[in-house]
């Protein structure tokens, strides 16, 4: 416990002679009580200078770089959130820039052995200092044999100790969280310790790097037949939760459009086939590559689309593929009555609403859009739009379609840097309405139901035990002794109570650790 809290006071100097304290009070006033922590905590330090002239979301995220691993990935992560932080401070996060210095290549060399042993480590050669280095990983190349064959690859590997300093700086956040939201009643709506637990649940899995590989293995499975897409490759025998090996790509940034040119790849047709592509992952398969920024995408010489980093994707279930595919449908067909009539019968409007007045609304989205030039029309801004409407019809919002949507908007954005003139709603149109043929062909239908058949069949000799369990469950439902939102999030309840069980300590721990850090410092 003392540990947890004395790192809580050292990230709490940090945060303060950062400049992140007096940035966050610019956008939302902090409390005074708050504020005055802070300056005790800050004092005999030497404060970070930021140029002034920068807006508040720009010196946020140069406060929270220079505060290492854990502040970039929580900054990264609230730039998911405006409904948190707010659209424009999100914004400005979204432009947090993780890079960091790159740790020594003895230090790589040795953490590679220890994974994958002696015997496939004397299989690597050539092995560059790092190509790339971000806060949790960095990238070198290599020569690696593989069933005879030399392959030339990258090798992704985790920092030293990163998931010890991670997990530590999150403990002492978890108790800040849990100290704000108990003591300001205001801090409750930000729920602050979920915010700490749900970065902790998602970095966790990002510093699994076998996560990342299968990722990337699905997508390729997925993909490998469609033309103008290459997922590279990844290598098992090389691959663990430290390190992963995929192929190295041979490309040019798509960012570099005078090298594309050079290489007489026609830019309208790639911008199409980066739409289509993406579409045709979300609504076809359910599975998407979630961070399709310009430095994750690559051209080969042929115009081959080449993605890399696979640490954030997005996955739809077949309802909300369906529910994709007919709103941006009708909304290209410009049918308001069929797009309310998506969202209702999907149950995502309540009932008691008027279809009438939605569609209205869904009209007060739409023909805006479609007045606009053509370089100008975005899905991506036209279903965030739509997400605001439904907000005032009280539609719960699905979070992997607002990953969807975010990731829309790059995609859009990177489409129209190689090619201005791009028409979003021409090259969505094939995708959208081949998709939507097949899921009402006879033989899809026919499907569907020999699936739903067999499963009933399968279940049919469990039913009377199902029954007896229902029948003891609606008892102990109405003796209410069964509370149906118990374990919707146990390690979220198990973190509250860890705090919970030292909170009668804290005070004491408190007011001793002020004054050891007062002497010291």
């Amino acid at each position: 416990m003392m540990k947890r809290v004395f790192k809580l006071f050292k990230i709490a100097r940090k945060f303060s002679t950062s400049g992140a304290v007096d940035t966050i009070n610019e956008v939302h006033e902090l409390p005074s009580t708050i504020r005055l922590f802070f300056s005790i905590i800050s004092l005999g330090s030497n404060q970070t200078s930021i140029d002034m002239q920068k807006t508040s979301g720009e010196k946020l995220c140069v406060a929270l770089q220079s505060m290492g691993t854990t502040f970039i990935k929580l900054g990264q992560f609230l730039a998911t959130r405006p409904d948190i932080i707010g659209e424009d401070l999100a914004k400005s996060l979204e432009r947090l820039q993780d890079k960091v210095p790159a740790f020594d290549l003895h230090d790589a060399k040795k953490i590679i052995k220890k994974e994958i042993g002696e015997r496939y480590y004397n299989h690597i050669t050539e092995l560059s200092e790092p190509i790339a280095a971000a806060s949790i990983a960095q990238v070198h190349l290599a020569k690696i044999k593989h069933e005879g064959n030399e392959k030339q690859v990258a090798i992704k590997i985790l920092r030293p100790d990163i998931e010890k300093l991670f997990n530590e700086e999150l403990d002492a956040l978890m108790l800040f969280a849990y100290i704000v939201e108990n003591t300001f009643s205001k801090a409750k709506r930000l729920k602050l310790v979920e915010v700490v637990h749900l970065l902790r649940e998602i970095t966790n899995i990002e510093m699994d790097l076998r996560f990342e590989a299968a990722a990337a293995n699905e997508l390729f499975e997925n993909t490998k037949n469609d033309q103008g897409f290459i997922v590279p490759e990844i290598y098992w025998n090389y691959t663990t939760k430290k390190i992963l090996t995929l192929d190295k790509v041979e490309g040019v940034s798509i960012r570099e459009i005078e090298k594309i040119k050079e290489l007489g790849i026609n830019q309208k047709k790639l911008a199409e086939n980066l739409i289509q592509l993406f579409l045709t992952q979300a609504v076809r398969d359910g599975f998407f590559h979630g961070d399709m920024h310009q430095g994750n995408l690559f051209v080969d010489k042929k115009g081959n689309i080449i993605p890399v980093d696979f640490g954030i994707m997005g996955r739809l279930d077949k309802s909300n593929r369906k529910f994709l595919a007919e709103i941006l449908y009708g909304f290209i067909k410009r049918d308001y009555v069929k797009v309310a009539d998506v969202h209702f019968q999907a149950g995502l409007v309540p009932q008691d609403a008027s279809r009438e007045e939605f569609a209205q609304a869904l009209r007060s989205v739409g023909e805006p859009i479609f007045g606009q030039s053509i370089k100008d029309i975005s899905g991506g801004n036209l279903l965030a739009q739509l997400f605001e409407i439904t907000e005032k019809f009280n539609m719960p919002t699905q979070p992997p379609l607002l990953l969807l949507q975010k990731t829309m908007v790059v995609v859009e954005g990177v489409a129209r840097k190689l090619y201005p003139e791009t028409n979003i709603w021409e090259v969505s149109r094939p995708v959208l309405e081949d998709w939507l043929k097949n899921i009402k062909s006879p033989k899809s239908k026919i499907d569907t139901a020999f699936n739903t058949s067999s499963e009933i069949l399968k279940r049919i000799p469990d039913l009377p035990e199902f029954m007896d369990r229902a029948d003891n469950a609606l008892k102990l439902m109405a003796e209410g002794k069964l509370n149906l939102a118990i374990g919707t999030n146990k390690n979220l309840e198990l973190e509250q109570m860890k705090i919970k069980n030292f909170r009668n300590n804290l005070v004491i721990s408190f007011f001793g650790v002020v004054i050891v850090f007062l002497l010291v410092f």
